[in-house]
Formats: structure tokens, C-alpha cells, sequence
């Protein structure tokens, strides 16, 4: 009787496996392949709340290495010794924080794929040169993967990556989820009258939403509307203060966390972002799969991702600017609709999960179109 191959072991390295966009996209794509692969996950902090997004009955295992904080070679030996314990086929490491994973595998124990989503608030600026230099050197022969355009750019022309290393793979969502009526009363959940502008956002620095609530406040002086914040985090107290000294508290919605919320994008009337930096944000793609307008700062991947009827709505970085496109967005019914039928259209035809399972599978198995060794030989020419 011929014997049951052993399915693919992937070895993932995340900072955190809070829930973020990263988790959430490992989550959505373990649920997809199932028992075809199978997981063992690291986080660095030990955080793992992402894990009630997983299905039961993955194949997905948790590691706890010894970390020691600041001391990079003590770690790049921990994490060695762990490589050869668990032989992966593949490390997959996640953004800075996971990178001496991708050292401690020089010389190579597994096949390494790194995704990098973007930068957190202390380069939202300007990359620190020394993360430039070590990024250019660990991953020169490892696949790179980029969810943005943007992201891309820096990998050839910051990082100096080989354009053969680099795999754009675009986020994707299952834009079914985001469609249809919305359950959500609003005259029960959300008190007050008029239209509601909404966002999804973890409450942190680098998401601006001071810029919103100043924004709001400057709408709010010529339309009668509400805000509906979606999402936690360490600046809640902070924002709900400053809700407060505006006299905006009455109008503006602290609706916390939720695992599920695309009901809410549907009960939403326009969508606002006001990050400082992004690169791909889920939370565009869910909005426009939802149809919403969107309203937001020119960061990332934004103005490439959204429908061209949607681009005179994305704006410098200042509370008035980003109050001008929300005060367009709700006076203007009829722009409302268009904007957001045309984010629709572009969500399923761009940024649906199919294809970003398609290509994350075909990397994970190693039939990647360009593998890792015919990468290394196209480097070495």
C-alpha cells in the first residue's frame, strides 16, 4: 500500500501574533488549505490571540523559544538550534521583527519566504539606515513577498533586492462577506441622527485618528452626521478625551473590537481612513467590497487601489483636507453611490481571496513559478 505523503511543515515567525492584518491573513489562508499544510508558529512577544481565528483541527503546532531582548546573537543561536530541531520545508518570517529568523538560517536550514507588510510608527518617516543595510543582505536569496506596489519600489531601490526575489502578492478578501444588507439596527446601537461616517482601525499612533476626530469635528459644524470607530488598542483613552474637549462625544461611537465586523462596514455610509502610514490596508479592500466611498490620506498602496471615481477623495495628510472629501462624500448622494459601485466592482475584479490563496499555496508548496533555485542561478548571472 503506497504511503501518505507528509503535508508541507511551514515554520512562521510573526513579532506578535495579536490580531492584526499579517494574523488575520495567515489565518484566512490556514483555514483555506486546511490539513494540506502543516503550522508551527512563533510569536516573539507570545501574544497568540490571533489563534481564535483558526479553525479546529489544523495541523498547527506553538512554539515559546527563549528570547532574550537586545541580544541578537544569543537569539540567532536559539532560534538556529530551533530550525534544525523542527526541520521545516519553509521559514516564514513577518516583517522587522522576525528578522534574525531570517539570520539564524544563514547558513540555509529551510527554504525562507519573507513577507513584509510595511514599517510601524518609528519608520513611518524615514527607514533607519541600519534595517536598510541588514534587510538588503539577510534576504538577498530569499523570496520576498510585498502585499503593495509601494513596497516593491522600496524593495528594488532601497533594499537593492534582485527583482527575482520579489513576489507581489496583493491582499485579498471574501468580497461575499462584504455584500448585502447590513443587520445592524442603527437607532439602537448608534444613538443620534444623520449619516455615518465609519472606520475600522487599531487604536495606535501611526493610525492618525486624531486627524479624524478633528476632521469630524469640522464636518460636524455644517452637517448633522455621526463617527463610528471600529477597533481597541492603546490611544482609545486618549481619543475618547479628545472627543470629549471638542464637544464631539455625543456624535462619536467607541464600538471597540470586533472579530466579525463586516456587518458594520455595511451599516456604514463612507468609509475614512486617516493613517499616517499604511501600506495595503485590509480595511480598503473590505470598504470597497462593501461598496462604500472611501475617504482617506494618500498613504501606501491607497490611491492605486481604490476605483478612479474614488481618487479626487484621497488627500494630503491633514484634518482638512480629509474633512473636505467626507463633507463632498455626504453631501453628494448621488457621488456616494457611483464611488462606491465602482469600489465594488474593482474589490472582486483585483482583490478577491481566491487568487491571493492561489498564489500564497503555490509559494508554500514550492511550486512557486520561479523557485528558489532558479532565483539563485538568475543572481548569479
Amino acid at each position: 500500500m503506497a504511503t501518505v505523503p507528509s503535508p508541507p511543515h511551514l515554520l512562521h515567525a510573526f513579532p506578535t501574533f495579536k490580531v492584526g492584518g499579517a494574523q488575520a491573513r495567515f489565518a484566512a489562508i490556514a483555514n483555506h488549505f486546511g490539513r494540506s499544510f502543516r503550522h508551527t508558529l512563533v510569536a516573539m512577544d507570545g501574544q497568540y490571540d490571533c489563534r481564535e481565528r483558526l479553525c479546529p483541527g489544523l495541523l498547527v503546532d506553538y512554539l515559546d523559544p527563549i528570547i532574550r531582548k537586545g541580544r541578537t546573537l544569543a537569539n540567532v543561536r536559539e532560534f538556529r538550534n530551533v530550525l534544525r530541531a523542527t526541520r521545516p520545508g519553509t521559514l516564514v518570517t513577518y516583517n522587522w521583527g522576525s528578522v534574525e529568523w531570517a539570520m539564524a538560517n544563514w547558513p540555509r536550514v529551510a527554504h525562507h519566504v519573507h513577507i513584509e507588510d510595511g514599517f510601524g510608527p518609528e519608520e513611518a518617516q524615514r527607514q533607519f539606515r541600519r534595517r536598510i543595510w541588514t534587510r538588503g543582505l539577510v534576504l538577498a536569496r530569499s523570496t520576498v513577498v510585498v502585499p503593495s506596489l509601494n513596497l516593491q519600489r522600496i524593495a528594488f531601490r532601497v533594499w537593492k533586492l534582485s527583482p527575482q526575489r520579489v513576489r507581489y502578492i496583493p491582499n485579498g478578501v471574501d468580497c461575499d462577506r462584504f455584500s448585502g444588507p447590513s443587520n445592524i439596527s442603527l437607532a439602537a446601537t448608534w444613538p443620534g441622527s444623520g449619516l455615518v461616517i465609519g472606520t475600522v482601525a487599531a487604536l495606535r499612533s501611526e493610525k492618525n485618528l486624531t486627524r479624524l476626530l478633528h476632521a469630524f469635528h469640522r464636518v460636524l459644524a455644517r452637517h448633522e452626521c455621526r463617527l463610528v470607530i471600529v477597533g481597541d488598542g492603546p490611544e482609545r483613552g486618549r481619543l475618547e478625551g479628545l472627543a470629549a474637549d471638542l464637544n464631539i462625544a455625543r456624535r462619536v461611537v467607541f464600538a471597540g473590537y470586533l472579530a466579525s465586523p463586516e456587518a458594520i462596514y455595511r451599516a456604514f455610509d463612507v468609509f475614512a481612513l486617516s493613517s499616517d502610514t499604511e501600506q495595503m490596508p485590509y480595511t480598503i479592500i473590505e470598504a470597497m467590497a462593501a461598496g462604500l466611498a472611501i475617504a482617506a490620506t494618500d498613504v501606501g498602496d491607497i490611491r492605486h487601489m481604490v476605483a478612479v471615481e474614488n481618487l479626487p477623495f484621497i488627500s494630503p495628510r491633514s484634518d482638512e483636507f480629509l474633512a473636505d472629501s467626507l463633507r463632498t462624500l455626504l453631501v453628494d448622494g448621488g457621488a456616494r453611490e457611483r464611488v462606491g459601485a465602482a469600489n465594488r466592482v474593482k474589490a472582486r475584479s483585483e482583490f478577491d481571496q481566491d487568487r491571493m490563496f492561489a498564489a500564497y499555496g503555490a509559494l508554500f508548496r514550492g511550486t512557486d513559478p520561479l523557485p528558489i533555485d532558479a532565483c539563485i542561478s538568475a543572481g548569479r548571472r
